[in-house]
């Protein structure tokens, strides 16, 4: 399939959901008509259909915030699409990392059921970390700071897992652990890996 068999509304428009291709989170949702589209596959980086403007847009053509395109799904009736993208900065126009920032159901732990939720929050938290680097964050520190850095609070968080171990301090090595998880997810989003990358390695070694 190619994207002429695609369907596209009245106006020759169809919904583009664009979502990050490490943290799973929803960007912003637009539209591109066929030349839009194709300009996508052609750049691999986003093009957009402006309705208020009517005229093609350039995501990050002025802010310099691309998306560089990884792939591009398309749903069963073939009339709406997801475009996967690894973001060089902020999505939306207000500077934030999503355009989907507000919950209507209030705090975002009341709406995530899933014990393990947490980790895709904070998956979540760390790529928006990078794409705004907010000043004061020790996020934002850590990446600027660089790899190098990264690595070594990731052996110095190591260390210390293994010392309240040691030590058989229950509560020490509860917080030593989410020291090194939350360093770990720094550096898997500086490497531009997905949890996902690795739940997907111990699938596959769990089936063996």
């Amino acid at each position: 399939m190619n994207s002429n068999d695609l369907t596209f509304d009245d106006q020759g428009l169809i919904p583009a959901i664009v979502q990050d291709a490490i943290s799973k989170e929803v960007l912003t949702l637009a539209y591109m008509n066929k030349e839009s589209l194709q300009k996508t596959i052609d750049t691999k980086e986003t093009w957009f259909y402006s309705r208020s403007r009517q005229e093609l847009w350039h995501k990050g053509e002025t802010s310099g915030n691309t998306q560089n395109v990884t792939d591009i799904r398309y749903d069963c009736d073939q009339d709406a699409i997801v475009v996967l993208v690894v973001p060089n900065g902020p999505a939306c126009h207000e500077g934030t990392y999503s355009c989907f920032s507000q919950s209507l159901l209030g705090d975002k732990k009341e709406a995530k059921a899933d014990r393990f939720a947490i980790l895709n929050e904070l998956e979540e938290t760390i790529a928006a970390r990078e794409k705004e680097l907010p000043e004061g964050a020790y996020t934002t520190y850590l990446f600027t700071e660089g790899v190098d850095k990264i690595l070594k609070k990731v052996g110095e968080e190591s260390s210390e897992v293994i010392i309240a171990s040691k030590n058989r301090d229950p509560k020490e090595l509860s917080m030593e652990t989410a020291d090194l998880l939350y360093h770990l997810f720094v550096l898997l989003q500086e490497q531009k890996l997905s949890l996902d990358d690795v739940l997907n390695v111990l699938e596959e070694r769990h089936g063996k």
